[in-house]
């Protein structure tokens, strides 16, 4: 029997059991088909499998009412006597976990409190351009800012002056061209220019030039650390607020990239945040 076939009677098969209990205990009353939780939930899957069906009928795509076939297995349950006093016991159990999804909150509360106080904005910290950097016409620079190859995944955040964080924009390294490190500086590429040369001898594709590492480091010139507009990961890393703070706190408590984390914070701030995230696990 296909799929779609086996389907089809496994839900012809529920529809007419239900039909059978309705006749037989009545619809509504206490003691009566709907008056059983259980019964309520067939019901409930029966009556959307009809709509499924009756939209299928009718080539509309309902992918909502797709998803309700999930719930099938879950008739099973009903069959067996054992695993309804099992569920129904999970689902006694379920208000007396009021008071440890109070102390998990308040513990979300708290340390999300103390990384948005001590963090806010810091993880967009970024290596700038000297504030009185300019350069003439012909002449471009990579980017506004430092960005290393994965700089979404693994970016350089950097320390202001006012804090103690592990890495500084005096830390950015070289910049590499065609697995060369780059030797020229603004003055370099000024002269060629003035000389009718291009400003970057790479751009021209010469071999010899490659092999020298004749091109611009304009890494060296990031020297400026300061607040930008990225945060790590699209985004969604950061304790620019409380909401966004437990974002990061959930990630951290599941071991999830949790050290990268760590590590983002220790590089803007300092190097004993790692009290914070060591506690956060632990508590």
């Amino acid at each position: 029997m296909t799929g779609p076939a086996f389907d089809a009677f496994i839900y012809i098969f529920f529809a007419l059991e239900m039909v059978v209990k309705m006749v037989a205990l009545g619809i509504f009353g206490r003691r009566c088909y709907l008056g059983d939780t259980w019964n309520r939930l067939d019901f409930f899957i029966v009556m959307a499998g009809m709509v499924e069906y009756s939209l299928d009928l009718q080539n509309i795509n309902l992918s909502a009412i797709r998803t309700v076939r999930v719930l099938r297995p879950l008739k099973a349950i009903n069959r067996v006597p054992s695993m309804r006093i099992l569920v129904n016991l999970l689902l006694d159990t379920l208000p007396m976990l009021g008071n440890v999804l109070l102390l998990c909150f308040f513990v979300f509360f708290i340390f999300g409190i103390i990384g948005v106080q001590l963090w806010a904005g810091l993880l967009r910290n970024r290596c700038y351009l000297e504030e009185n950097f300019t350069l003439s016409s012909g002449m471009t620079l990579p980017a506004p800012y430092y960005q290393p190859e994965e700089d979404d995944e693994r970016p350089f955040i950097c320390s202001l002056a006012s804090d103690n964080g592990i890495m500084s924009c005096t830390d950015v390294p070289a910049r590499r061209e065609g697995g060369r490190t780059c030797c020229l500086d603004r003055e370099d590429a000024l002269h060629r220019q003035a000389l009718g040369l291009s400003p970057e001898p790479l751009a021209n594709g010469s071999g010899a030039g490659e092999a020298m590492g004749l091109c611009i480091n304009w890494n060296q010139y990031y020297t400026r650390c300061h607040t930008g507009n990225s945060n790590p990961h699209k985004g969604a890393i950061n304790f620019d607020n409380i909401v966004y703070a437990w974002i990061v706190i959930f990630q951290v408590i599941t071991l999830e990239g949790w050290v990268e984390i760590m590590y983002y914070v220790m590089d803007a701030h300092s190097f004993y945040n790692f009290i914070y995230f060591i506690l956060l696990i632990i508590i």
